[in-house]
């Protein structure tokens, strides 16, 4: 595929997509779209496929704005953030409570500096695993609290489940099932 810098800027605004946002769908810094887009950096094949599969995805803002209506109305402890940069998207009500902050604080920012031991290790496998690639749309593990005041994550089940979201890009729902056995009586 070729395309043009200003196709590109073009099929970007269509979507209203920031520079910034089309970066990390890519893996690439807003610097890099900039010069795409002022032709003065040619995007390698894989890139092109990549950028043509983004913006053939469809644009569905009220499939996604659905999405964040069930998650905020959601009886279990859930969240979503984006896959790529952990941005928090969106949260259910019981998610919120246990949180020392208003969803305000955290919305639109990286969850990742609040991650458990055991959350950053499961992060860390998920190449391995095949995750990014969508061979693997679900994973699931125990995890320890994090000692956090701000935004504290109690002992228990996690599951993330892998959605792909209108602009192409990956969220992750993030739920909290049960507190795992060996965690609650540790001499059993």
């Amino acid at each position: 595929m070729t395309i043009s810098g200003a196709g590109i800027r073009r099929m970007r605004l269509l979507r209203s997509m920031k520079q910034q946002h089309l970066a990390e769908l890519l893996g690439v810094n807003q610097a890099t779209v900039s010069r795409w887009e002022r032709d003065q950096l040619a995007l390698s094949p894989e890139q092109a496929v990549r950028l043509e599969r983004i913006f053939a995805a469809p644009h569905h803002a009220v499939a996604d704005a659905a999405l964040k209506r069930l998650v905020e109305d959601c009886l279990r402890p859930v969240h979503l953030i984006c896959d790529s940069t952990h941005r928090l998207l969106s949260a259910s009500r019981p998610r919120q409570s246990e949180w020392r902050a208003p969803i305000g604080a955290f919305l639109g920012r990286s969850l990742f500096p609040y991650a458990s031991a055991e959350i950053a290790a499961a992060e860390q496998s998920l190449e391995a695993c095949g995750w990014h690639d969508g061979r693997l749309m679900s994973f699931t593990f125990d995890t320890g609290a994090n000692g956090n005041a701000r935004l504290p994550i109690a002992v228990g089940r996690v599951i993330w489940e892998r959605i792909m979201l209108s602009d192409g890009s990956a969220g992750r729902l993030v739920t909290t099932v049960t507190e795992p056995a060996a965690f609650l009586h540790p001499h059993a």
